[in-house]
């Protein structure tokens, strides 16, 4: 059942204004699907620890197709590499960062995101349990040790979901220049006598998640022949070049984009500011569609 829409604002509303009030570095705002449609949407823990949580982090300005084919093919294989008799192979968190690293909160509000993230769930389908989830923290590796300190999920391995161009940010060493070592007890599997400042954050990381990149041949960076031979340099030498390890590209998996390589949140903004809403049948689901309509959003 679909919530109200006023009411999910309000409790999206509601629950950012508490987060913003506390300490935690990440919290988890509520399950799907609901229990019922007479209560308020809530977190559920999982019932049975996942062996992968698969997190799909992103702005959500608006989340479109692309994400959900995302979203669907990582749980999907995780779910064919379960053991026999495992009751949940993965989970999927969407995860929304409210202090992000490089993009200010505009043109939609964090609770109209968090509401389009809540109806793109419902549409997500296949019986899988989608967390909706809101952060404070800009990185990877910080979101990954707040999930892992949450407790929520047991000790799963997290799968970070990325497009091409985030995998380039995260091994650009001026976001690890003026980096100190994690504080926590998670310690690399890769110990090195004097670590660079990308070492000292990304071992952690790289311990308790992977990656799972979806490449982007249609954009600015390259065929996808390009982008392969990227993350093959990687670990031909390349990321210790640049202050990291050569055995972090073992925990990096490339796969293909399925012909969504056109489909972005930028580019839905770019056709509903210049075509409408109407323009952007099939780069978005009815729930999102629902929304970008009913709100406004992006006609300027």
């Amino acid at each position: 059942m679909q919530p109200n829409p006023k009411q999910l604002v309000d409790f999206f509303s509601r629950s950012l204004a508490s987060f913003h009030a506390s300490h935690d570095a990440l919290r988890i705002l509520c399950t799907l699907p609901h229990r019922s449609s007479d209560s308020s949407p809530a977190p559920r823990r999982p019932r049975k620890s996942a062996r992968r949580l698969v997190v799909l982090d992103s702005s959500f300005n608006p989340p479109t197709r692309a994400h959900a084919q995302m979203a669907r093919s990582a749980v999907r294989d995780a779910g064919s590499r379960a053991e026999d008799g495992e009751e949940a192979a993965a989970r999927l968190m969407l995860l929304l960062a409210v202090n992000n690293a490089d993009k200010a909160p505009r043109p939609a509000s964090f609770a109209l995101r968090l509401a389009m993230m809540e109806g793109f769930a419902r549409q997500l389908g296949g019986g899988m349990e989608v967390d909706v989830a809101v952060t404070r923290m800009p990185f990877f590796h910080e979101k990954a040790r707040a999930i892992a300190e949450s407790g929520f999920y047991g000790e799963p391995e997290q799968v970070f979901l990325a497009g091409f161009d985030t995998l380039i940010r995260i091994f650009n060493p001026k976001y690890y220049d003026k980096a100190t070592a994690p504080r926590e007890e998670a310690s690399s599997p890769w110990p090195e006598p004097q670590q660079t400042p990308m070492q000292a954050v990304l071992g952690p990381f790289f311990a308790r998640a992977r990656l799972r990149v979806t490449m982007r041949p249609q954009d600015a960076w390259g065929t996808q022949e390009e982008q392969r031979a990227y993350v093959r340099g990687l670990e031909d030498g390349v990321l210790e070049d640049v202050g990291g390890r050569r055995e972090w590209a073992q925990r990096v998996e490339v796969v293909d984009g399925d012909g969504m390589g056109g489909v972005s949140s930028s580019r839905v903004r770019e056709v509903v500011r210049e075509g409408g809403v109407g323009e952007v049948d099939g780069m978005v689901d009815g729930e999102v569609m629902s929304w970008i309509e009913a709100e406004g959003l992006y006609r300027e």
